[in-house]
């Protein structure tokens, strides 16, 4: 049965990345940022039903104004997760950029590359962040720097929470709960050493699948005395949030 499901899912999903680098080539520069924004939340939908995964939303997300998505990572899906709900430019390793197919597409939909190691990549980035948040945009980061099963959070790097706490910004923490038969479970999880291609039989092969977004009340950026928060403040107010819900 896995093997059933795997491969007519395997097929359609090829389909659809070569139909988004179609977009992305030739109809991307012509249409205007609602446009893009319409296209990629249909897109990235499209991938969810096609990956047998359910897309439960819980809380209100911020769907107008500019804002800092910031959640838990676990797995590649994550992002096509959040952008189902509101399009988001997400900070992303520039590896990724290089990667065949995927580096194009990602590339594409307006990602945000960090050089990491580099010494004014923060900066660098920060400044692209501030530009997306100036034309009212959603931006989306995974403080812990990489993916994890889902069970507990690493440590934040709270560097590029400075953006949003310059521009006054909404910080917005949302959990990622992936289930299986309606229960918690990591099966999904993109960890370690696994490739991708590993991670794709898993989950093509399997049924049962849902991913739960709890999104958090936003972070105020001023304490009730009216001192501002810091950045620090920020990312650790925002890890506090998404651990709270884990479970």
């Amino acid at each position: 049965m896995r093997l059933l499901r795997f491969i007519p899912r395997c097929a359609l999903v090829i389909f659809l990345v070569l139909l988004g680098l179609l977009l992305v080539g030739l109809a991307y520069p012509f249409i205007g940022v609602r446009g893009r924004a319409q296209l990629n939340r249909t897109w990235s939908r499209c991938l969810l039903r096609i990956c047998g995964v359910r897309l439960l939303v819980r809380g209100t997300p911020r769907l107008r104004e500019a804002v800092l998505f910031v959640a838990n990572h676990v797995s590649w899906i994550d992002i096509f997760v959040i952008n189902a709900v509101r399009p988001t430019a997400f900070v992303a390793k520039a590896e990724i950029r290089r990667w065949p197919v995927v580096g194009w597409l990602v590339a594409g939909a307006g990602t945000l590359f960090i050089e990491r190691g580099q010494r004014h990549a923060v900066q660098t980035v920060g400044a692209a962040m501030q530009r997306r948040f100036a034309r009212g945009e959603a931006v989306g980061l995974f403080p812990e720097g990489t993916t994890t099963e889902g069970h507990d959070l690493l440590p934040f790097h709270g560097s590029l929470f400075e953006p949003a706490r310059q521009g006054q910004v909404t910080v917005q923490p949302l959990t990622l709960r992936f289930l299986r038969n309606g229960k918690r479970d990591p099966y999904a999880a993109f960890v370690g050493e696994e490739s991708l291609v590993a991670n794709l039989w898993r989950v093509l092969g399997e049924r049962g699948l849902a991913v739960e977004v709890v999104f958090l009340p936003p972070l105020a950026h001023t304490d009730p005395d009216g001192t501002p928060v810091t950045r620090l403040e920020l990312s650790r107010r925002a890890r506090e949030g998404i651990r709270a819900h884990l479970f």
